[in-house]
């Protein structure tokens, strides 16, 4: 285990012992449960040993766009992050670590692609609604395929005659011999476009497209992959390269603490590429607590699929 992480794990330990012993009475009740204990200075990474699992205290920075975190450090990838957290990488490694989850391996690219892996963390949002009410759903819920670039279907030739509507998304390129829709394409919108000729091979373009623009849910599994260690030969001194921002990714960072269990892109070249899901984050500034919850290989495949009810 490399020194940075295990003296961490130590000091995670002491912590632990220390504020337990200072927040319930030395003869606790058997079913009482302990408060979680507070990892870092900030109290933004939490560790519950009753409930088996690592809380991280963070905030909503974006609703829209294109994304390469589902959560990033403070001051880094806001720009690409759906929620910041103040803290070091290393403390949630750590944190992992305590509950005994074991990191496997970052993703590969070369000689050819290999997925991350690890063991999978099943990860939850929690949040307060306009109302105060509490909210929770699975992050996954938060992050959709990409609506927000041009769609592709091959048409070698464009029907003659027919003209394009100036309020409609859809373009031909007489170059490349592509049909193209900008953003998710209606129902409405597709029998529209379906109307300007019976051309079967002009409709099988349209239907194509119709089909590849709808929203896809992430559907992919994070996994405890552990990011890695670059060595200062100046100075001996280890760093943790999941400090430079890649916390927990949905595109595939070999630096990553989490990442997704599949080939994803930040640029859909290649791989997957996700976005947020803007209808279903809460407001810029929401503090939301994120659950990380290790799963047991022999359960992976009892992981409920949908949202659960608020607690």
């Amino acid at each position: 285990m490399p020194i940075i992480i295990a003296l961490l794990l130590s000091a995670v330990t002491l912590q632990w012992t220390s504020d337990a012993c200072a927040q319930t009475p030395k003869t606790p009740a058997a079913d009482e449960p302990k408060a979680p204990v507070a990892l870092n200075p900030q109290k933004t990474v939490l560790l519950d040993r009753d409930d088996h699992k690592l809380i991280l205290e963070t905030e909503v920075v974006l609703r829209a766009g294109l994304l390469e975190m589902l959560v990033c450090l403070k001051q880094t990838k806001e720009h690409e992050s759906i929620l910041s957290l103040d803290a070091k990488a290393a403390t949630v490694h750590a944190g992992l670590l305590a509950l005994g989850s074991q990191p496997g391996t970052p993703v590969k690219f070369d000689p050819e692609f290999q997925p991350p892996q690890g063991q999978v963390i099943e990860i939850w949002m929690m949040w307060k609604d306009a109302e105060g009410k509490w909210q929770r759903a699975k992050a996954q819920n938060w992050v959709r395929s990409v609506t927000r670039k041009y769609h592709i279907a091959k048409l070698e030739q464009f029907p003659a005659g027919v003209k394009i509507p100036e309020d409609s998304d859809l373009r031909y390129d007489d170059k490349f011999h592509e049909l193209l829709w900008f953003g998710m394409m209606s129902d409405r919108d597709r029998d529209r476009m379906l109307a300007l000729s019976a051309d079967p091979k002009y409709q099988a373009a349209v239907k194509q497209l119709h089909k590849i623009s709808q929203v896809v849910p992430m559907t992919a599994d994070w996994v405890f992959s552990g990011s890695s260690f670059y060595r200062d030969e100046a100075t001996g001194q280890q760093h943790y390269l999941a400090e430079g921002g890649d916390l927990i990714c949905v595109a595939n960072f070999a630096t990553a603490t989490l990442d997704v269990r599949e080939k994803s892109s930040a640029n859909s070249e290649g791989g997957l590429s996700y976005e947020a899901w803007e209808e279903r984050i809460p407001p810029l500034g929401t503090k939301v607590r994120v659950e990380l919850i290790p799963v047991k290989p022999e359960a992976e495949e009892k992981q409920p699929a949908a949202d659960a009810p608020a607690k």
